[in-house]
């Protein structure tokens, strides 16, 4: 390896979005440093993302193509396939600031046993934007109630740690993997740090409608986290669904008295 490239792979999970992806791949391969293995796992099923890397080969670029769907497959997939130990992960919507990469890694190989997690921010409008945090102060995580900290948009991990946890639980589908995994995690009193330097940006780009079925496919997601857990006998986690529903009902008040529109309030 060079100064201007580490020893680390970025795992982009994508379903076709290949301008997305396009604009994502370039803000990676413009990182310095940047890393040595920018890895696209690919659920579309088509041509049109092949054709994508293949203009970031020179950056080190390459498809992986994976059969079926679920966020969490094409993660585990991702780890499974990568070449290198120390692995980064953000999603095909989002791109990255030009020290994401060497800051990620720095954090890894600071403490290789833990995840860092860092911000996500909105471009565009913040209320058309799913999956966003902008706090600008740093924060240890131990307690599995903290569960709903972990960004996968911007995420970095030894591939050895996540795999000898399990991984992403590819049951749980369309969403949650994240909250599944990190659950999992601070469970079994592995640590966890979210660092305000590492930053991504989540694009907006769904309509009202693709945001909301967007929504729905978190709550659904999350239905299947608690009922997992629920059923191996881990009553600890029914305070949180209890908090969960409580949030429902404030969203359809919400919807009720103010008239405020579904797409722009995840808890309805």
């Amino acid at each position: 390896m060079t100064p201007d490239v580490v020893p680390a792979s970025v795992v982009v999970c994508t379903i076709g979005r290949s301008a997305h992806l396009r604009t994502c791949l370039e803000t990676l391969a413009r990182c310095a440093p940047r890393a040595a293995e920018l890895l696209v796992v690919d659920q579309s099923g088509g041509h049109e993302v092949s054709r994508v890397v293949a203009e970031f080969a020179a950056a080190g670029a390459r498809r992986v193509a994976c059969s079926g769907r679920g966020v969490g497959r094409a993660r585990n997939l991702g780890f499974a396939t990568a070449a290198h130990e120390i692995v980064l992960v953000t999603d095909d919507d989002c791109t990255v600031a030009p020290d994401w990469v060497g800051r990620a890694w720095r954090h890894v190989t600071a403490s290789p046993d833990g995840i860092v997690t860092g911000r996500v921010l909105p471009a565009g409008g913040a209320d058309a934007v799913p999956s966003t945090i902008e706090s600008s102060s740093g924060r240890s995580y131990t307690a599995a109630k903290d569960f709903s900290v972990l960004y996968t948009g911007n995420m970095a991990v030894s591939r050895l740690a996540l795999r000898s946890i399990g991984g992403f639980d590819e049951r749980i589908s369309p969403a949650a993997t994240d909250n599944d995994l990190c659950y999992r995690w601070l469970k079994a009193g592995r640590p966890m740090r979210y660092e305000p330097d590492l930053v991504v940006w989540h694009h907006d780009w769904r309509t009202p409608a693709e945001l909301e079925r967007r929504y729905v496919g978190y709550a659904v997601g999350q239905g299947m986290f608690y009922a997992k857990h629920l059923r191996q006998g881990d009553w600890a986690i029914a305070r949180d669904l209890v908090h969960y529903a409580y949030q429902g009902c404030r969203g359809a008040a919400a919807r009720i008295v103010h008239g405020r529109p579904r797409s722009g309030d995840w808890r309805q």
